[in-house]
């Protein structure tokens, strides 16, 4: 058995125990590499034969040595990162930790245990503040921190280039360089999908679902996991000698290629499960209005009760205003093609766990959260009517 896995590639997937990461493993796995997967939790009671999971957390680096002992390592894909979404977006603290201070760790025990090859899963949201971009490319340039409307995207920006910087340094012990890339992928779906689409399935169970917002020409995109799975598969071989190391120091954007009306790509969620595609369409002002005081309203009650926030700022930019990118580097130097996909895959998986209009217990919400969001609701159109100095900076 160990001489069997000694002849296999070995890589490593920081975020490995998360939707995407295991989905990765488990297609590298199938390729015949050894995977390991590193994660505060295990993805799954019974792992496939091939696939290793290592408990622990990116932002002690004792943990990530002890994920390398004993193996020769040729490549990490780097996956793991806190606050894309949700309340997460609030914990500024944590979220510096893992996306800036994690990353740091991940290069320092690349150099340590002379791992040749890192890929970095970036986002879209590194170019992004809330300004319209059509067809972007990869000259587009990163914001001025002050700029991003998230501690996240912030974030992530300093890490990428903390990546690519990183490109053609020297592997401790005299073992060759390390070449980089960073994949920076549009917003994830597919069967399965743990972090956007049940909080989507959740809001229409709970009757929250009941407008749109912003113009209903806006575009962005999406990528389906396993088109991602294929573009970190392929930056990881454009990284290597025979491919001439193409991919070394980049960026590419990774999506379906498909910019959509983000209401009109879930409108199949929504009618296949069950429940009418909303009629109302709001101003997009008014549900910044309404997002930021949602997020002064978590600050404040928190601690006492930390709901979920409706939406935040930073979601209300990256769903109601139009930047899709280019997917043209990515074909020329990766060979990335987009394969399609149709919803209805993920329809069905969430009518085979029980979910559509005719499940139960979900009707009512909690009282903290009705009285809460039907007082926000008013202060926003207020503020919207009439704008504090506030929402005006």
């Amino acid at each position: 058995m160990d001489s069997q896995r000694s002849s296999k590639e070995t890589v490593l997937i920081t975020g490995g125990g998360g939707y995407f990461g295991f989905r990765l493993g488990c297609a590298l796995n199938q390729k015949g590499v050894h995977v390991i997967l590193f994660d505060l939790h295990n993805p799954a009671p019974t792992l496939p034969e091939g696939v290793t999971f290592i408990g622990g957390d990116i932002c002690r680096l004792s943990d990530l040595e002890e994920a390398f002992r004993d193996a020769h390592v040729m490549c990490v894909f780097h996956i793991a990162s806190y606050g894309m979404s949700g309340r997460e977006q609030l914990n500024r603290s944590q979220i510096e930790e893992v996306n800036v201070g994690g990353t740091d760790n991940i290069l320092q025990a690349c150099r340590r245990n002379g791992v040749p090859r890192l890929v970095y899963t970036s986002t879209f949201n590194v170019v992004f503040g809330g300004q319209t971009i059509k067809n972007g490319d990869e000259s587009l340039p990163y914001l001025p921190l002050h700029l991003y409307p998230d501690h996240y995207s912030r974030t992530k920006s300093i890490a990428e280039k903390k990546v690519l910087e990183a490109n053609g340094t020297a592997l401790e012990g005299g073992r060759g360089i390390l070449r980089t890339c960073a994949l920076r992928p549009a917003g994830i779906y597919g069967p399965g999908e743990q972090r956007h689409l049940p909080r989507i399935v959740s809001y229409m169970e709970r009757g929250l679902f009941k407008f749109v917002y912003g113009d209903p020409k806006s575009l962005v995109e999406f990528v389906h996991v396993d088109n991602l799975v294929q573009a970190h598969m392929l930056a990881s071989e454009a990284l290597k000698a025979d491919k001439g190391h193409v991919a070394s120091g980049q960026s590419y954007f990774i999506s379906d290629g498909k910019p959509v009306n983000n209401f009109e790509f879930f409108r199949p969620l929504v009618e296949g499960l069950g429940y009418p595609f909303p009629s109302l369409r709001l101003p997009i002002t008014l549900i910044y209005c309404f997002a930021f005081l949602t997020e002064m309203t978590h600050f404040l009650l928190g601690r006492l009760y930390n709901f979920q926030p409706f939406l935040t700022r930073a979601e209300v930019y990256k769903t109601g205003i139009t930047h899709y990118c280019s997917l043209e580097k990515a074909r020329k130097e990766l060979g990335y093609e987009a394969q399609p996909f149709d919803f209805q895959e993920v329809v069905e998986w969430f009518k085979a766990r029980g979910h559509g209009r005719s499940s139960a217990g979900h009707a009512s919400w909690s009282l903290i959260w009705d009285v809460t969001f039907g007082l926000v609701l008013v202060l926003s159109i207020l503020a919207w009517l009439q704008p504090p100095a506030v929402l005006l900076l």
